[in-house]
């Protein structure tokens, strides 16, 4: 059964997304991993200047670019008219030690705030562990209270669980992880997905350097689709090309809605010089674009398939908000 959204979550959703109501969006939203990419001795204006680069270039041909608000005014006034802005509510890394993840935010940015910046939607990133008992409540807590700052906005909510261990003696990129992470990843769709959210950013559910039949891969996005109750998108989290490709292809046929990708699409030219940078982009990023956007206009399973339009008469708005 279809959920019926709010006027201005059905107006953020169509926003990010292409006329086939499928997601093709460029995540931007880095700010440590991104500055440790530049050259050495790259000023802030310098870091600006490439990510609005980056964005004024690629942006016209994504349905929408995720930012972030240290970063991310400029670039955001960059970009093509015909791209949805998403903007990151929580601050860049985790407080707590490795296997006790929390986010952190800054109280001078709020979701009151990225509406009034133009903001379509918003991204919140959360370290989530299914497992992890009083921690998981507590972080399901959180969520649910953005649901709410959300809702009172009417913005849609693009939530971001990224898995990791709870074993100090299991990395999270080792092969002991590996093997369980399947499980993890479904899980905590199925669990956050229930939360009011209105679209899941999710890891792939398999790690290819472990686990590289696309037949597994298929069968384990399908669950990932069968578990969550809302659409979902799939991050890069910063693997190669080559491997992200294969891994939207999958995993739009087998549920998912589109990818929201970053540092797949353009990681190389953070360092570059500006004209080895200006080629890049109207070469090798394009055409990765290009191809991520054919897969997922092919095999990608519109939102609309979740949603259900607006419903109200002729004084619909005497009662909105």
């Amino acid at each position: 059964m279809k959920a019926t959204l709010t006027p201005g979550r059905w107006r953020g959703l169509k926003t990010t997304s292409t006329s086939e109501n499928v997601f093709t969006i460029m995540a931007f939203d880095q700010r440590g991993s991104y500055v440790g990419m530049l050259q050495e001795g790259s000023s802030y204006d310098d870091a600006v200047a490439i990510k609005s680069e980056v964005v004024g270039q690629l942006s016209p041909y994504t349905s929408a670019v995720l930012l972030d608000p240290t970063y991310g005014l400029r670039p955001a006034m960059q970009m093509h008219r015909n791209s949805g802005l998403l903007m990151a509510l929580e601050k860049s890394g985790y407080t707590g030690d490795s296997t006790m993840r929390r986010a952190d935010f800054d109280p001078d940015w709020t979701v009151a705030k990225m509406r009034r910046a133009g903001a379509a939607a918003v991204k919140l990133l959360i370290y989530y562990h299914p497992d992890s008992g009083a921690l998981a409540d507590e972080i399901e807590e959180t969520i649910s209270g953005i649901v709410a700052d959300c809702h009172e906005q009417d913005l849609p909510l693009f939530v971001e669980p990224m898995s990791y261990s709870l074993d100090p003696e299991v990395p999270t990129d080792s092969a002991d992880f590996a093997e369980g992470k399947p499980e993890v990843v479904i899980e905590t769709a199925r669990r956050i997905g229930g939360l009011g959210v209105d679209v899941l950013k999710m890891e792939f559910p398999m790690n290819a350097k472990y686990h590289n039949d696309e037949n597994e891969w298929l069968q384990a996005c399908e669950a990932l689709s069968a578990a969550s109750a809302v659409p979902w998108v799939l991050l890069s989290a910063g693997v190669d090309f080559e491997i992200f490709e294969r891994q939207v292809r999958v995993a739009c046929e087998g549920g998912a809605s589109g990818y929201l990708g970053g540092r797949a699409i353009w990681k190389e030219c953070a360092a570059m010089s500006p004209g080895e940078r200006h080629e890049f982009l109207l070469g090798t990023a394009m055409e990765r674009i290009e191809a991520l956007n054919n897969h997922t206009t092919q095999q990608g399973r519109p939102w609309t398939d979740f949603y259900d339009l607006p419903e109200g008469g002729s004084d619909w708005y005497r009662s909105y908000g």
